[in-house]
């Protein structure tokens, strides 16, 4: 009976630390990226939407009394190819996602992974 015990607190020892880990690599990792696009330029460029896409998560929680929670998210993200060729896809507000449409071009200003602003020629 004691070795069941110690073996689900083992266990349950293990899954709170993997998961307060990720928790922390999670926030670091967004401080640190936050922290590089401050860091870097502010660039204006021309480019061409070349596509829109869409990514939706549905999430379900038991409340415990039988109830359920359901939670759903939408991001939004554009791709723009500028005159190199190159291809950087940014995530945008939905009200921006409306105004964009595959083939506007323009001059597409972002500062790292940071999406700014897109004007049409």
């Amino acid at each position: 009976m004691g070795f069941g015990f110690n073996g689900f607190s083992v266990l349950f020892t293990i899954m709170f630390l993997f998961i307060f880990g990720m928790i922390v690599f999670t926030i670091i990792k967004g401080i640190s990226q936050w922290s590089r696009n401050n860091a870097s330029p502010r660039l204006t460029v021309d480019a061409i939407v070349v596509t829109k896409r869409i990514s939706t998560s549905h999430h379900m929680q038991d409340m415990g009394n039988g109830a359920m929670h359901n939670h759903t998210s939408t991001a939004y993200y554009a791709t723009f190819q500028v005159e190199s060729g190159d291809r950087m896809e940014f995530c945008v507000s939905g009200k921006e996602y409306g105004m964009l449409a595959e083939g506007d071009c323009g001059r597409l200003t972002f500062q790292g992974t940071r999406y700014l602003e897109f004007t049409r020629n």
